[in-house]
């Protein structure tokens, strides 16, 4: 099926913009998504045991991660899963399947299960290998999902740790690592960043970056629809980019080369961007 070309002839640009999908080419650097490529990069290079990554929903997280993972050495070998869940046993599958170790032939008994664990990464490490295991939306894992995770970076050869983690998540993950039950994945911890909003000017910048990704000029957004951007979506990037799409839409359809804030307020009027209805106020 031909893909819909909407609004990005008629502001001259090669492709959308402002899509949901985590896109590393389309990355805004601000300081701290600079800081915390930083902090990704030098726990995946000193070998840290557990790196953690969190930030509010659709602070760039994921695309960060998939930002670091292009520019890393050839030797990696990365699993990646997402959301996963269940009790002890169910989430090492998950992991199996994410390198893609076949576990057809196992029983869901964890000593089985995790046997096959230590044989695949004693089998990368013989090869010169390092694997890293990425877990998504963390968050999600139970006080014993986290614990059961913690307890692979038990696994080493000699003075090699055989698996390092990464765990991003929202920002609730940090609390339960700050929980009193969970020290000891705490102390594994030897690389942090959390990822928070963009603060206005931020979110005029982000704006006319993405813009300029994809041919524009970065001038298609006035500095009042920024505003009103930024005030309706608290700075987070994922809205920013929701609330951008609908206006630059709007505009296309009313014949406007430049998006204002009446453009802005009658996508919110019309109650086709849901993010608003959500928002705490900005501060």
């Amino acid at each position: 099926m031909a893909e819909v070309v909407l609004y990005t002839d008629y502001f001259g640009l090669s492709e959308r913009p402002f899509t949901l999908v985590p896109d590393p080419s389309l990355i805004y650097w601000s300081v701290q998504h600079k800081r915390a490529y930083s902090v990704l990069q030098y726990g995946l290079l000193s070998r840290a045991p557990v790196t953690l990554v969190s930030g509010e929903i659709g602070a760039g997280k994921t695309t960060l991660v998939q930002a670091v993972l292009r520019e890393m050495d050839a030797d990696l070998t990365i699993g990646l899963i997402s959301n996963a869940q269940g009790g002890r046993g169910e989430l090492l599958r998950w992991i199996l399947n994410a390198f893609g170790v076949d576990t057809d032939d196992l029983p869901n008994e964890y000593v089985a299960l995790f046997q096959r664990f230590q044989d695949f990464l004693l089998e990368q490490y013989t090869t010169g290998r390092r694997v890293v295991l990425i877990i998504d939306e963390a968050q999600n894992l139970s006080a014993e999902g986290l614990e059961e995770v913690r307890m692979l970076t038990n696994i080493n050869s000699n003075k090699d740790e055989l698996i390092q983690l990464v765990l991003v998540g929202q920002p609730e993950l940090r609390d339960i690592i700050r929980g009193p039950n969970m020290r000891q994945l705490a102390q594994r911890i030897s690389a942090s960043y959390h990822l928070a909003r963009l603060d206005r000017d931020g979110v005029g910048a982000y704006i006319a970056h993405r813009l300029r990704a994809v041919g524009g000029t970065g001038q298609e957004f006035a500095p009042d629809a920024c505003d009103m951007i930024y005030d309706h979506t608290a700075g987070i990037p994922r809205l920013v980019n929701q609330l951008c799409d609908f206006s630059m839409l709007y505009a296309w359809n009313d014949e406007e080369k430049q998006i204002t804030a009446p453009t802005v307020a009658a996508v919110l009027a019309d109650g086709v961007f849901f993010g608003d209805t959500e928002m705490e106020p900005a501060p």
